[in-house]
């Protein structure tokens, strides 16, 4: 079986401000992962390679059980945003920061990057919520580092957002940006791909994302617990159940429903309907923030402050490596394995396919 390699990858790298032809998302192999092909979602970044760090510097006080307004408090944005910067140089293999952005971040074709538009994630259910200086530092890499105009960066939660404004009022944003708290919903009915009903039903999704009248979508997720079927715990895929109507993964095949909406064009970006090639990757950037995080949930405040942050591209594999890696082993929040292992099968990958030994890269 062979390996994905930093390599291989770089092999498909677009050259930054030419139009992007359509590349593969998928690869076929034979694997123990059923025979389904890898998905393939970013030309520029190894797809299997999650980075990782632990820094108690990004907080002033240790103080796990907290509500939201006295952890942006305590959080210390100078380490915060030092610390994105080498996840990011991690994540992209350099050393130099503008460059490591400039490989995670792809300028859509025919486009300028002031023209670009911008969704960002973030998750706004109960009582554990993107801190500031997260949230802040991506979108000021984006507007600083590359030129994306504030008014076209949206953070939204369509499911649970109504709240984001006045209950998580995010500090240090770069004026202009826009805090869109469900931004209508999910109002437009859009295909579901298999393995949900065996992709013969549609469910309904942020409009925005259904339109195409976004560019880039950004993950920014809590590390929460969360029901054993979606395998113990909350994080970037799920997070999607605030951008696509969560109702059908509460129902009977909800399971399938999660891996479902996170292989759409809706996320990974613009697909050939014969070769279900990517176009144009959409989903460029997934994040775990864990300065707090919590064994259980979704409600409730944190139950531990880890001091953790986590980088990667392809979300499933973000998941399954901060679910079984910093959770399961860090942690000792052991994961339901029969689901959190079909984040890798589903998605054509098992074990054997990561890099580093199957860890998370720690800086």
């Amino acid at each position: 079986m062979n390996k994905i390699s930093r390599r291989q990858f770089m092999k498909k790298t677009i050259v930054m401000g030419t139009a992007i032809a359509a590349f593969p998302t998928v690869i076929a192999r034979e694997s123990q992962a059923k025979n389904i092909a890898k998905v393939v979602v970013h030309p520029n970044v190894d797809n299997l390679r999650v980075v990782g760090i632990t820094d108690t510097a990004m907080t002033k006080a240790y103080k796990s059980v907290s509500s939201w307004a006295i952890q942006d408090k305590l959080v210390v944005s100078k380490a915060v945003w030092e610390n994105i910067d080498k996840l990011a140089c991690s994540l992209a293999e350099t050393g130099n920061p503008t460059e490591a952005w400039r490989s995670i971040f792809i300028k859509p074709p025919g486009k300028s990057w002031s023209d670009t538009v911008v969704a960002i994630k973030t998750n706004n259910i109960a009582l554990q919520h993107t801190r500031s200086a997260v949230m802040a530092k991506i979108c000021h890499t984006l507007t600083h580092m590359l030129g994306v105009s504030p008014f076209n960066i949206s953070i939204y939660d369509a499911c649970h957002g109504s709240t984001i404004r006045k209950n998580t009022p995010f500090s240090g944003l770069p004026e202009g940006c826009r805090v869109e708290n469900k931004w209508g919903g999910s109002s437009s009915l859009t295909s579901i791909p298999a393995p949900w009903k065996n992709g013969k039903e549609k469910s309904k999704c942020l409009k925005h994302l259904v339109d195409g009248s976004v560019d880039i979508l950004i993950n920014i997720a809590m590390c929460k617990g969360h029901s054993q079927r979606f395998g113990g715990f909350t994080m970037t895929m799920k997070n999607h159940f605030g951008t696509f109507s969560p109702s059908p993964g509460h129902a009977k095949g909800g399971q399938d429903y999660l891996i479902a909406i996170n292989r759409t064009p809706e996320i990974l970006g613009a697909m050939d309907k014969q070769t279900e090639k990517v176009l144009f990757p959409r989903q460029q950037l997934c994040l775990v923030d864990a300065l707090w995080a919590s064994k259980g949930g979704p409600g409730g405040n944190p139950t531990h402050q880890p001091n953790f942050l986590a980088m990667g591209v392809l979300s499933p594999i973000v998941d399954y490596q901060v679910a079984t890696k910093f959770r399961g082993e860090r942690m000792g929040w052991q994961p339901n394995m029969k689901m959190t292992h079909r984040m890798l099968t589903d998605f054509g990958y098992d074990e054997g396919d990561l890099p580093a030994g199957g860890k998370i890269i720690q800086l």
